[in-house]
């Protein structure tokens, strides 16, 4: 009786420790999004660290494109993709990190300017794909204790190095942190785009769409 009394404590102690986080209710988003079928991402992953590289200097453009109370919103054709990913992830002591979600045109505009070379950032057009529809998002890992694992390159690293499938120059631990990544996310039906390792596309990505008149915040 003592030793199925340990096993169940154990067990039950074993499941709080990756069950999702506690976290504060999440402000509706505004009228405008919700009519986009915009949401925000805390209300699909609880337990989800937005670190939106956008909303500060620390990108490849410099400059702050998103405002310092920017929102991680994704359209809510992903919510049950990313909901089976980071419950995949959780379940083995990892958690999702956002660095962009739904990325205005303007944003792309300015990106573009910047670096105006269609391998490394979308040419801004007449419709809305991707980010700038709400359908993909940019995100690495991050394991219970707080600590980053290895990924092999930072954020927008235009190198050929941050291919989803590269080898060459990474450590064995990065290419299965990749790995580990690209089959949560692949679970939840979302698809690796093969020249950056943090990008992930949504159901419908690649459709042509009006653009969206949703603010990030």
């Amino acid at each position: 009786m003592l030793r199925r009394l340990v096993l169940t404590l154990a067990f039950l102690g074993a499941v709080s420790s990756v069950a999702p986080a506690t976290a504060a209710p999440v402000a509706p988003v505004s009228p405008t999004a919700a009519s986009e079928g915009l949401l925000d991402i805390r209300s699909i992953v609880p337990d989800a660290v937005v670190d939106l590289r956008y909303a500060t200097s620390q990108n490849f453009v410099k400059q702050r494109l998103y405002p310092p109370n920017a929102r991680c919103l994704v359209h809510q054709s992903m919510a049950n993709g990313l909901r089976v990913a980071a419950s995949k992830l959780r379940a083995t002591g990892y958690r999702l990190v956002f660095w962009d979600c739904y990325r205005p045109h303007s944003a792309q505009v300015r990106m573009y300017e910047v670096v105006p070379d269609a391998n490394w950032v979308a040419r801004p057009g007449n419709y809305a794909r991707s980010h700038e529809a709400g359908r993909s998002v940019d995100v690495t890992l991050i394991v219970r204790d707080g600590h980053r694992v290895d990924m092999g390159t930072g954020f927008d690293d235009f190198t050929a190095r941050a291919h989803a499938y590269a080898r060459a120059g990474l450590s064995a631990a990065a290419v299965g942190n990749r790995a580990r990544l690209r089959s949560a996310m692949q679970a939840g039906g979302l698809s690796p785009y093969s020249g950056e390792w943090w990008h992930f596309d949504g159901p419908g990505a690649g459709v042509d769409r009006p653009h969206l008149r949703a603010a990030v915040n």
